[in-house]
């Protein structure tokens, strides 16, 4: 084997280590609203939940208030999770979540998130899932979700989630 063609065979072995590129965050948009990096945990094959994450940005000048939502794959609720007296607890948000005017959120692993309750399959690593948020004002918004891994702690290619908050 020639110099070059060691080379060239340790360059693919490199690249073949690196995996694939990061894929690109995509972006919904619904009115004035505006969804990105959208991504969800894998879940065991026999979790009953699963967990979604995103950023929504509210262009507009009114404030707007997601809901909920809808997907065929599992029931979908808004939640919120918080530590209480040393106590970290999780609820729904049965009045949904406040999106300011020009105002962004961000749902992340500890804070704001969405929730899928009773899944009708796992959410596995590398696939993609499809579910619909709902706004209080805004029509509908389809997203879809990219399944990272069990213990992923943010999107593909981008650095880990801190708690969900709002930035204005």
């Amino acid at each position: 084997m020639t110099r070059f063609h060691f080379l060239l065979l340790l360059l693919a072995v490199c690249i073949s280590a690196l995996g694939s590129p990061p894929s690109l965050a995509a972006e919904f948009k619904s009115g004035d609203i505006a969804v990105e990096n959208a991504w969800a945990r894998a879940t065991p094959k026999v979790a009953d939940v699963g967990a979604g994450y995103l950023t929504i940005r509210n262009n507009g000048v009114a404030p707007e208030r997601l809901t909920g939502g809808s997907a065929d794959f599992a029931s979908v609720e808004v939640h919120e999770m918080k530590t209480e007296n040393g106590v970290m607890k999780m609820r729904e948000m049965k009045n949904g979540l406040a999106i300011p005017a020009h105002g962004t959120v961000k749902l992340a692993p500890g804070g704001y998130h969405i929730m899928f309750t009773h899944l009708t399959k796992p959410l596995t690593k590398g696939e993609t899932v499809k579910a619909t948020l709902n706004f209080e004002h805004a029509p509908p918004l389809a997203v879809e979700f990219s399944v990272e891994g069990m213990g992923a702690s943010g999107p593909a290619g981008a650095k880990g989630g801190k708690m969900g908050g709002m930035k204005m």
